[in-house]
């Protein structure tokens, strides 16, 4: 084999895309009560399908998963204020559209129990038992002050960066952001 042919060689083999696996991966990147809905309910039904599923907590995403039992010591004042200023969990969170100052949000969760559909708390529960993984963004949480230990309790949870989330997607059936 000549020279010139083992690098054109080395070069396909390095370009070549991993293999596609029967997983789905989504950017949560919306902390809206129907948003952060729409991810669980589609997650839970893909791993009901038979595939895996991994959900990466971004930006907005994030203040869901804030246990609002728990705090962390040692925030800066912006930490403090982030904290203050955005919902602090699953609980806390608001209506994408016509939330009219949380009547729309609690409308919609009156909704939800008369229909027997699972509330957010809920499918985060349903989620874990699942196996849904969850990556929360390391940028993220150090931009808005959060800390791991404020977190909630979820089986399959981590911190990670989004270049760990996308060599994890790149072998992805299915991308989404929501």
């Amino acid at each position: 084999m000549s020279t010139a042919q083992a690098v054109m060689e080395q070069q396909q083999a390095e370009a070549r895309v991993p293999a596609v696996e029967n997983k789905i991966s989504m950017v949560v990147f919306s902390g809206d009560l129907d948003k952060l809905l729409a991810s669980l309910i589609i997650s839970t039904g893909a791993v009901a399908m038979g595939m895996k599923a991994r959900l990466f907590f971004t930006f907005w995403g994030t203040a869901a998963l804030r246990d609002p039992k728990k705090t962390a010591q040692g925030k800066n004042l912006l930490a403090k204020m982030f904290g203050f200023m955005l919902p602090k969990g699953a609980g806390k969170v608001k209506l994408s559209k016509m939330n009219m100052a949380g009547m729309g949000g609690a409308m919609i969760k009156m909704l939800m129990k008369k229909k027997k559909v699972a509330s957010l708390e809920e499918m985060l529960t349903l989620a874990g038992n699942l196996g849904v993984e969850i990556c929360i963004c390391e940028m993220s949480m150090d931009l808005m002050g959060f800390k791991r230990e404020e977190m909630i309790d979820y089986p399959h949870m981590k911190v990670c960066g989004v270049a760990a989330f996308l060599a994890e997607a790149q072998t992805s059936r299915v991308q989404l952001f929501i």
